[in-house]
């Protein structure tokens, strides 16, 4: 009798661990958490053996700081769909940014399915590539800290990412990602360092995350669809973008995106649009902005279709500055326009057939129905909504409902509207310019 019950147990045991799959430790596979030792590929061994089980596998980072000198790449697919990363520690980027040079990622997951990360913290050093750009000098670009490249069914929680050379996380060409919990710090002056960059992927959830960064805290590329974002903290940072767009004639669309819950402190923007004034196939359609809070911030609401960072390299721009200059010729007869304050260019002839001409280049995205719904809080400029549209591409249906947006001390805001069709119901302050 007692054999069988030991037996019995024995059975179990071999059962459950083959089961459970494997655990693999990168202390196991000589990484160090001392800051100084190259783990990069201490922790390409560990992946490679967890990606290569059959069973569902989980990668294990202790404490400690673990310095991954080079770029890493975790490649896929995998022969099992449930590859658990957990992190205890930090994984440290070298000081020197050259040492990546002009690598675009540091940490990379391509063609993965069913990967988790928990918890960790991610440190790119990204101070040393600041300060050169700052100085002027010849830098390189600049480095992401983790990216996501054609990845399925991903979770990131609990994840730490502070002072990354460029942007902090990207997701690009993946398909069901959840981010909760994370954090994300750099300081107000770092450049380029988005907190999250999401790009041609759909059903990305981003919920409970804190960003204080130098660029946007979310950033939403062409091809992004079906996007939920709740409950974000985000300040210092240039808000939630989508954009900026229209770089490209040939590009994919933005749609289904929905921000609630979010609280913006101090950022350049809160909830923004924004396109080159280039031609563009490109749209973005069905947005909700709901219940959000606006702390002292420059641009609360804006829709720019004029975006030029800078005032570098800008296509010709429409704005109320310009003059009027002769842009085509038709027989005798000479075409004028008049840009001013969003005019079109119009035949100073009954005779011509040409009804209107661009004066000059304008936006090709076609921005619609983008809804703003109980939006509180506080302006730093005057003008609180500001929608600066496309000339050739207005923006339609755009709709204002329960807007509370003071200048400074509850002082009036104001509200600017350029080619942009819509309607506002319920509370509005400032006063509706659609």
């Amino acid at each position: 009798m007692a054999m069988k019950v030991l037996l019995a147990v024995l059975f179990l045991i071999i059962f459950f661990s083959l089961a459970s799959g494997g655990d693999y430790n990168v202390v196991d596979y000589g990484a160090k958490g001392d800051a100084k030792t190259d783990t990069t590929r201490s922790f390409l061994s560990a992946w490679a053996s967890a990606c290569s089980s059959v069973k569902p596998a989980r990668i294990y980072v202790p404490h400690g700081r673990y310095l991954i000198k080079q770029a890493a790449e975790f490649r896929g697919p995998c022969k099992n769909n449930a590859t658990t990363i957990r992190i205890d520690g930090t994984l440290v980027a070298p000081s020197d940014y050259r040492i990546l040079g002009s690598s675009d990622t540091w940490l990379l997951f391509i063609k993965v399915t069913g990967v988790s990360v928990y918890g960790g913290t991610l440190d790119g050093q990204g101070s040393g590539l600041w300060a050169c750009k700052k100085a002027g000098k010849n830098c390189p670009a600049g480095t992401r800290s983790l990216t996501f490249n054609y990845a399925k069914d991903i979770v990131i929680n609990g994840l730490t990412s502070m002072n990354s050379q460029v942007s902090h996380i990207v997701i690009n060409s993946c398909q069901n990602v959840m981010v909760q919990g994370l954090k994300i710090v750099a300081p107000e002056g770092s450049p380029n360092t988005d907190g999250i960059h999401i790009q041609t992927s759909t059903g990305v959830t981003i919920t409970g995350t804190s960003m204080n960064t130098g660029d946007d805290c979310i950033s939403i590329g062409p091809g992004a669809t079906n996007l939920w974002i709740q409950r974000v903290n985000c300040g210092p940072g240039h808000g939630i973008s989508i954009g900026s767009l229209g770089k490209d004639l040939v590009e994919q669309g933005v749609q289904n995106v929905t921000v609630k819950n979010a609280v913006f402190t101090g950022t350049q923007n809160g909830l923004r649009i924004k396109s080159w004034a280039r031609p563009s196939k490109g749209f973005v359609r069905r947005v909700l902005y709901e219940d959000a809070t606006m702390k002292n911030v420059k641009n609360p609401i804006i829709i720019d279709q004029n975006y030029c960072p800078g005032n570098e390299g800008c296509p010709d721009q429409l704005n109320e500055f310009s003059m009027p200059k002769p842009v085509a010729r038709f027989g005798a007869e000479l075409i004028l326009s008049w840009a001013w304050a969003g005019c079109r260019l119009m035949s100073l002839s009954s005779a011509t057939s040409i009804k209107s001409l661009d004066l000059v280049q304008s936006s090709g995205i076609k921005i619609s129905e983008v809804t703003y719904k109980n939006i509180q809080g506080t302006s730093e400029t005057e003008v609180a909504v500001k929608f600066d549209c496309s000339m050739s591409n207005p923006c339609r249906d755009i709709k204002l409902q329960d807007v509370k947006l003071s200048y400074h001390n509850n002082s009036p805001a104001q509200s600017s509207c350029l080619n942009a069709d819509g309607a506002a119901t319920g509370l509005m302050l400032p006063s509706s310019c659609l």
